[in-house]
């Protein structure tokens, strides 16, 4: 069955961890351009203040406080959409948090809390989204990670998740088109991004963390996010530095393996020691309304592959166009 998928402007769309980096840009994102949105996080403060915002600005939101590791609350989250919208067209599952250190080093409990969030929070939403969008059409995406494709030192645990969204995603997406459902799903894997991510990972290091580049702006993923809203995709990468760690994990695993030992020990540390370990999001929210984290290196504002990717058509006209040129160059040169 071909899904079609209805103009943003037409559209309600469910967020969650929308009181933060990508999913707090996605929000902000989506409203200008015409949604209506469903906002969810743990932090009410946090979600009544910007659905405020929206509504100064013009735009249409609503918010339920929940969180997403317990599915009762999150139906709630579904049952307000419908309420007040007579349902919903998209559902981003985009909450999640970090673990910092050795995985023999961290303990179970934490472990089993990041699962909760970053697993078992995105299959009790796809769940609660297919069951209705199966209904009348629409997107499921999901927030994974390059990280999806390939995992590295010190956020093991967070990587673990990551490679089982994909393969709850991949699966689930098998299914529902094997079973003519119009719904289109979506991974998103994006690079290291510059939102409060490494301030509210639980960390075990000496350091306080930071992400390894290359580092893109979340506006680039909330882009792609938005764009799988409208245009059915299987998966898109954000950032060309995301494509290129999972296709060097892809076919040189070994040498992959060599390269991470060899820079992401010293990459995923500063040189600032951790002052506050016990300041984190693993079971509580904290400092919320934050789009960027304030990486101190250089943050890539757009990404030229994930726009090709999104658009291969313009692409490659750009560079049929571009050869053209040189073309003519090298024979006016001649």
């Amino acid at each position: 069955m071909n899904v079609r998928l209805k103009k943003l402007s037409e559209q309600v769309m469910v967020i969650t961890g929308a009181t933060s980096g990508i999913g707090l840009v996605t929000a902000r994102m989506a409203s200008k351009r015409g949604a209506r949105v469903v906002l969810t996080a743990r932090d009410d403060d946090a979600l009544r203040q910007i659905t405020e915002e929206i509504a100064a600005s013009g735009g249409e939101a609503i918010h339920v406080a929940a969180d997403v590791a317990d599915e009762a609350e999150l139906r709630r989250v579904a049952e307000a959409a419908v309420e007040r919208f007579g349902g919903f067209d998209t559902w981003v599952n985009n909450a999640g948090v970090s673990i910092y250190g050795k995985l023999l080093e961290i303990s179970i409990e934490d472990q089993r809390r990041l699962f909760e969030t970053n697993f078992w929070g995105v299959v009790y939403g796809s769940r609660i989204a297919a069951l209705h969008l199966c209904r009348r059409g629409g997107a499921l995406i999901n927030v994974g990670s390059t990280l999806s494709d390939r995992a590295i030192p010190l956020q093991g645990m967070y990587c673990a998740s990551k490679h089982a969204v994909k393969g709850y995603t991949d699966a689930l997406r098998m299914e529902l088109e094997h079973d003519g459902m119009p719904v289109s799903v979506t991974l998103i894997k994006p690079a290291a991004i510059d939102t409060p991510y490494t301030r509210h990972a639980r960390n075990y290091l000496p350091n306080e963390p930071q992400n390894p580049p290359p580092v893109y702006a979340p506006d680039v993923v909330a882009e792609a996010i938005l764009h799988c809203a409208t245009h059915p995709v299987r998966d898109l990468f954000v950032g060309g530095g995301a494509k290129a760690m999972s296709a060097l994990g892809h076919y040189a695993p070994r040498l992959a393996d060599k390269v991470m030992e060899r820079t992401m020990f010293s990459r995923q540390k500063s040189d600032r020691p951790e002052r506050h370990p016990e300041v984190h999001s693993l079971y509580a929210p904290i400092n919320g309304l934050k789009e960027r984290g304030g990486y101190r290196g250089h943050v890539a504002e757009s990404s030229l592959y994930t726009a090709a990717s999104m658009h291969p058509l313009i692409a490659g006209a750009a560079v049929v166009g571009a050869g053209l040129a040189l073309g003519a160059l090298w024979r006016a040169k001649r």
